[in-house]
């Protein structure tokens, strides 16, 4: 495994990590603890050591099941959660986002996660209308004397490259950037990795696989299942599209022999503005995968 330094944290965390939307059961697979625990072992066998979640990957269950997973070793992770949402039943959220909401999401997290401190505590997609208000600043702020947070963080909004945010982080005591990124979403290099590397944050680059078009295994025309993410989120002319350049991409661009998965997390991370990537796992076999990626590095 190779690690990198994580912006202002002084954190040094490993180059892949773990991402875990899909322990909240809108992947069409409810997972089990014994697999779970089984994710996390073989991760740390392959040296990796962040992790990413959120209050709403099913209501605060992702955090509980890496909670009972990690909680005789918490302290080798670095352990990321977001806040500003709430699950209501599958692909529904609401946004409890008042001072006071935070306070409570908070103490579920620390709850759910079995832990009395969360490394990286971040802003999970709030509009720039909601992420400036003083009073939650002043709640992270006090969690933060408190030791309850170590860092604060700011999974910005999926579409775009979110720049106005990013370049008020420092004002906001913000270490870190979460951002989708990957061969077939590069907004982020049209500006927000330049900020990024002038402020000195950390980033982790969300959905590095594009939801999995970019892993190989699926051709134009493919049709996901109705009870999970792409198949209720994505457009069947959009997944087509997206199916399509992934064909030209893994004909042109990917070397003969090498994994498309491995090849499109080592693109995400050969980015100087990158510090993480945080694929989502299915199983221990994909853990070591992914891992495998730094073998790709130039």
């Amino acid at each position: 495994m190779i690690y990198r330094t994580l912006g202002k944290t002084g954190a040094e965390v490993s180059v892949v990590g773990v991402g875990t939307w899909q322990f909240g059961g809108e992947w069409g697979i409810d997972f089990r603890q014994k697999t779970v625990d089984s994710i996390f072992r073989t991760a740390k066998e392959c040296g990796i050591n962040l992790i990413d979640t959120a209050e709403c990957y099913g209501d605060h269950l992702s955090e509980s099941l890496i909670g009972t997973a990690i909680a005789e070793d918490r302290d080798d992770w670095f352990l990321a959660t977001k806040f500003g949402h709430h699950f209501n039943g599958n692909f529904e959220r609401s946004e409890p986002r008042s001072a006071v909401d935070v306070v409570k999401q908070l103490e579920d997290s620390l709850r759910a996660l079995k832990t009395d401190v969360i490394d990286l505590y971040q802003y999970h997609s709030w509009g720039d209308d909601e992420i400036f208000a003083d009073d939650v600043q002043a709640v992270l702020l006090k969690a933060k004397d408190q030791g309850k947070v170590r860092f604060l963080g700011n999974s910005v909004r999926g579409k775009g490259d979110s720049t106005d945010q990013i370049r008020q982080s420092s004002a906001q005591s913000i270490d870190a950037i979460q951002i989708v990124y990957n061969r077939l979403r590069r907004e982020p290099e049209e500006g927000a990795f330049e900020i990024c590397k002038q402020q000195n944050l950390g980033v982790l680059a969300r959905v590095p696989l594009a939801s999995g078009y970019l892993s190989g295994k699926y051709e134009p025309g493919h049709k996901f299942a109705g009870n999970e993410m792409r198949g209720k989120w994505h457009e069947d002319e959009q997944r087509d599209l997206w199916l399509a350049e992934v064909a030209v991409i893994q004909k042109e661009e990917v070397p003969d022999g090498v994994d498309m998965a491995q090849w499109a997390i080592s693109w995400c991370l050969n980015h100087p503005a990158v510090t993480c990537v945080i694929p989502g796992v299915k199983n221990a076999d994909q853990v070591r995968s992914n891992a495998a990626a730094v073998g790709l590095l130039e």
